[in-house]
């Protein structure tokens, strides 16, 4: 069960969804930083998890646990309500925020549905946000893309029994490190990135390597057939490869490097700066 990022007041809360329960699982500690506006959620959950337990209350026994990821990237067990169980939790935490966050989770489930229905709808949200984030509109098809291609790959994985979380972040990490010449983690270190989404704060370029790593990767495994994890792993090196000699030579072409340690604000900031200057320069 994959988790993900749902946004309430620009602040981020893990989500899982079940797709065999059809329901939503959010990480506790996240909304208990969002509607109590603590420095420490983990304290805070900590304290209010043994007033319930003192108090016998049944929310404390249905509580479960999911694997999630944390801000230093790894994932860990982390304690998971779902909408339910976040109604009953919610009237535990004095909170101004309480009725827009009511409001806030009614809209995520109700948004999940129709996305079920149409998925269409995810990529127009999809689109929407990163508009709003100020990504230009020709970043933001890169994107989407990418995602496609990612999930085509993923689904290859699957095909040949690699196992979601620990076993595709190793893979990843050997594609990423052949094309780019630095695992994730370095790789995010580079743009002084923490929990932020590492493809989201990619250039152009850098986003179209990526696509042509895992699509390398996908191809070369339908054609092999790989077996084993570590003959996945050894096709996720060669298919990162394609994309490591292609950065290679543009860079002997430029003269300059294709990785850029910018983030998205930086990023956005040139696009910016760039079409103002067009702009300027036109009106003389």
């Amino acid at each position: 069960m994959p988790d993900n990022i749902e946004l309430f007041e620009d602040k981020e809360i893990r989500t899982a969804w079940d797709n065999e329960k059809e329901e939503w699982y959010f990480a506790i500690v996240d909304v208990c930083e969002v509607l109590s506006d603590t420095d420490n959620p983990r304290r805070y959950w900590s304290d209010l998890k043994r007033k319930l337990k003192t108090e016998g209350s049944e929310l404390y026994e249905k509580i479960v646990q999911l694997k999630m990821t944390a801000k230093d990237g790894k994932r860990r067990i982390t304690d998971v309500a779902n909408t339910e169980q976040l109604l009953r939790l919610i009237q535990s935490i004095p909170s101004k925020k309480a009725e827009p966050f009511k409001m806030w989770l009614a809209q995520v489930g109700r948004e999940r549905i129709e996305e079920t229905i149409d998925p269409e709808l995810a990529i127009d949200r999809a689109v929407e946000t990163y508009q709003k984030k100020g990504y230009p509109d020709d970043w933001i098809h890169q994107r989407l893309l990418a995602i496609r291609i990612r999930n085509e790959l993923t689904d290859e994985w699957q095909k040949h029994g690699v196992e979601k979380g620990r076993e595709y972040a190793i893979l990843t990490d050997e594609i990423t490190k052949a094309w780019s010449g630095m695992n994730t983690r370095q790789y995010k270190n580079l743009k002084g990135l923490k929990k932020e989404n590492l493809r989201d704060n990619m250039s152009n370029l850098e986003l179209v390597l990526t696509m042509l790593a895992e699509a390398s990767t996908k191809e070369i495994s339908e054609s092999e057939n790989p077996q084993t994890f570590e003959e996945n792993k050894t096709v996720a090196n060669r298919g990162g490869k394609v994309a490591g000699d292609a950065r290679k030579s543009i860079e002997t072409q430029t003269g300059k490097p294709v990785i850029t340690s910018q983030s998205a604000t930086e990023l956005n900031e040139v696009v910016v700066k760039t079409i103002e200057n067009v702009s300027d320069k036109n009106k003389n």
